[in-house]
């Protein structure tokens, strides 16, 4: 990569939402001694955590000292042409496209006036050019709530996106906090589609070799859904559907951890109330699910609320691959599980994408 300035690095830094996740795989239930059934049926899967940098967006983010002119993580060298041979490769018929640019490089209202609309623009323009293949998550400026209020009705007015991607966190606050009421009260007039998706927030000690990436994005998701849960927006908020990244961070797995706060604490949520609110979000595969999480996640919510997704590119065309196979031939996973990951539970989302490719 070429040298960054210090301003850049810490932009790019900020933007690993979307960075490679190249180490750590999942072993393959194969290379653990599963038997290595053949790949079952894709029911023409529909990608829900799905990126992308058309070329347009992609000259903004270089204007702006995102990503480098040349070189950078992969996701800055996204290509149409890579990601309709990934998607063939792993039967994926629809990727719901997202670019989650980290509130942070909308603080400034200016930068937000400008590059908000070019973040959603690009989108709306591949979904035009490949409209059988795509649907997309349109940015808003979450810091600017009158702006992002405008933002939300142009893009699911008139440019036609499918839901919005909200940061689980923007000026140090989370999801569920009061500043956000506006943007959360308009979404759910709206019965709108959240999608969530984290960052690295300011702060946070980094652990050395470590990417960010790997625990804290996963924090950073069960932190704002302890905080919607915790403030109450999910009983305000009703006609909402929200979208958890990566397999909702921690929160599936130390949901006994939670209840125990609503026993313990009285300001804890009541344990009933908790598990009534685990089965509010949806959750997508892209932790990878399989084969680790399948049990813990399926067990807190059902496979009714879980959602196929890659993370696509910040996943390489490898791994993506990977991952699918092992959701493929997870033995925690039936025909009807599959069949709801991959294509039905989006569809009660987004039932524009019905007609789309099979």
């Amino acid at each position: 990569m070429p040298e960054l300035t210090r301003r850049g690095t810490l932009k790019l830094t900020a933007a690993s939402g979307l960075v490679a996740a190249a180490g750590a795989a999942p072993v393959p239930l194969s290379a653990r001694g599963a038997a290595a059934s053949p790949r079952r049926p894709s029911h023409a899967r529909i990608d829900t955590h799905h990126h992308a940098l058309p070329k347009r967006m992609r000259e903004w983010a270089i204007a702006q000292r995102i990503i480098p002119p040349t070189g950078g993580p992969s996701w800055a060298n996204w290509t149409l042409l890579g990601t309709l041979a990934t998607m063939e490769a792993n039967g994926i018929a629809v990727g719901v496209a997202s670019a989650p640019i980290p509130a942070e490089v909308f603080a400034d209202r200016k930068v937000a006036e400008s590059g908000v609309p070019e973040c959603n623009e690009s989108l709306a323009e591949l979904v035009r050019e490949q409209p059988t293949r795509f649907g997309f998550f349109a940015n808003v400026a979450m810091l600017h709530p009158d702006l992002a209020l405008k933002q939300i009705a142009y893009a699911l007015d008139e440019l036609g996106a499918d839901g919005v991607l909200l940061n689980t966190s923007a000026g140090g606050r989370y999801l569920g906090d009061r500043a956000f009421d506006p943007l959360l009260a308009e979404l759910d007039r709206r019965g709108a589609v959240v999608f969530t998706h984290p960052f690295s927030p300011k702060g946070i000690v980094k652990v050395p070799e470590v990417g960010d990436w790997l625990g804290d994005f996963l924090l950073d998701t069960t932190r704002t859904a302890l905080s919607l849960i915790a403030s109450g927006a999910l009983d305000r908020y009703r006609r909402l559907s929200i979208i958890l990244s990566h397999g909702g961070g921690f929160l599936p797995y130390m949901a006994g951890r939670v209840e125990r706060w609503g026993r313990e604490d009285e300001d804890g949520p009541d344990p009933a109330k908790f598990r009534r609110a685990l089965r509010r979000f949806y959750y997508d595969t892209a932790l990878p699910m399989s084969p680790y999480a399948t049990p813990t996640l399926l067990g807190a919510v059902g496979a009714e609320r879980v959602l196929f997704g890659t993370d696509w590119p910040s996943n390489s065309a490898r791994e993506v691959t990977r991952n699918t196979a092992d959701l493929d031939r997870d033995p925690g996973l039936d025909d009807r599980a599959r069949r709801l990951i991959a294509r039905d539970n989006a569809l009660r989302l987004f039932p524009r994408l019905a007609g789309a490719r099979r």
